[in-house]
């Protein structure tokens, strides 16, 4: 692996912080100029945003390269998928989501449209980076019968009240993120900050009312550890 970090004259430590305030909490770019200065790192906020911008999706990508290699170990138990509703200039764009039973994002794809080909688009990828769960629980929006239908897992699917609760709680971070930075502008924008920001969410969600402070701490640790170690050639 290049390093990523070649020709840049600022520490990665100071780039890898940058990015997680930014990507992790609800935070401005110019909230992140603000909390550096405090800390006297003086850049500016457009500073933050190339950085994110550059450095984002390859933090994203081996942060999912080594969690995907460890879920393809073992079988999907059970996915809920449901999408966003999300405004970009005026119209109305759809992110599908899915997670999987621990709450952990699979897959964030945008669309145009919220009919069968959409959905089956999405569930498509989904499976060929995770392969096929056991059981998929989704609302009663039509698309997704009609998108398992064509992929012959129909069987499979479950549908309920509160029992796609664990992706609508899922949504709340993006939806703070979307609050901080204003809505999104383009498509693409949209569709790289959410791969970005559900790969960080990942890394750092800990679960933390599953165990113990102490464990909490170790975890949350040997996180922070892993995080500092990204882009290292």
């Amino acid at each position: 692996m290049k390093n990523p970090f070649r020709y840049f004259k600022t520490s990665p430590e100071i780039i890898r912080l940058a990015v997680m305030m930014y990507v992790r909490f609800p935070l401005s770019l110019r909230n992140v100029e603000d909390l550096l200065q405090e800390r006297g790192i003086d850049i500016s906020h457009e500073t933050v945003r190339f950085w994110w911008n550059r450095f984002g999706p390859t933090f994203a990508w081996e942060i999912r390269r080594k969690r995907v290699q460890r879920m393809r170990s073992w079988p999907q138990w059970r996915w809920h998928l449901d999408e966003m509703f999300v405004k970009i200039g005026g119209e109305i764009h759809y992110l599908w989501r899915a997670v999987d039973h621990e709450g952990e994002v699979l897959k964030a794809f945008v669309t145009k449209t919220q009919n069968r080909k959409a959905a089956l688009k999405f569930l498509r990828k989904a499976m060929k980076r995770y392969r096929q769960p056991y059981v998929f629980v989704t609302d009663r929006l039509r698309s997704y019968r009609a998108a398992l239908t064509d992929v012959g897992m129909v069987k499979r699917q479950e549908t309920g009240r509160w029992l796609n609760n664990r992706i609508e709680n899922s949504h709340q971070p993006l939806r703070r993120r979307e609050r901080a930075m204003q809505r999104f502008r383009q498509t693409r924008s949209l569709q790289k900050f959410a791969a970005v920001h559900s790969s960080v969410h990942n890394h750092f969600n800990q679960e933390r009312h599953l165990y113990s402070r102490n464990n909490f701490k170790v975890n949350r640790a040997a996180a922070l550890a892993e995080w500092r170690q990204l882009g290292a050639a």
